[in-house]
């Protein structure tokens, strides 16, 4: 092997790394949206982004390759790149997952603001433009 193969095993093997760190970090999302720990999801959305940037950097580096129109023929680069694709899918599940249990969550809060806002007052619940609940809070102290 070249030069040239050696540095783009590397490039691969850093992706690799990379989507090991990602999926880690969706899981660990997971877990911190369960436990609604909004602080550990601040955090780990900072390392998410990172993380995409240094995948989205290595495939320009590999994309740079002089001679990896000619690689990408080899048996190993294939391989590689099955392997990585296959780590990739694991991760697009995990975030379409994390997407589901998020806005599961989402409806849930929702639904509870609903039904305090009705248990406040059942003659001052509104809706407003858009659609959402809200209680009137306009009392007899209100002189026109």
């Amino acid at each position: 092997m070249t030069t040239a193969s050696n540095d783009i095993i590397a490039l691969l093997d850093q992706q690799k790394q990379l989507l090991d760190e990602l999926l880690l970090s969706l899981r660990q999302e997971i877990a911190a949206l369960a436990n609604r720990d909004i602080a550990a999801l601040e955090n780990i959305l900072a390392l998410k982004t990172t993380q995409l940037q240094q995948l989205q950097q290595n495939d320009a580096l590999l994309a740079a390759c002089a001679d990896i129109a000619e690689q990408k023929q080899q048996a190993w680069f294939k391989q590689k790149v099955a392997e990585l694709d296959a780590q990739l899918e694991e991760c697009k599940r995990q975030n379409d997952i994390n997407q589901q249990t998020l806005e599961q969550s989402q409806l849930t809060l929702a639904r509870f603001k609903t039904e305090l806002l009705a248990s406040r007052g059942k003659s001052g619940l509104t809706y407003t433009s858009k659609g959402k609940p809200a209680v009137e809070s306009k009392g007899k102290g209100i002189k026109a």
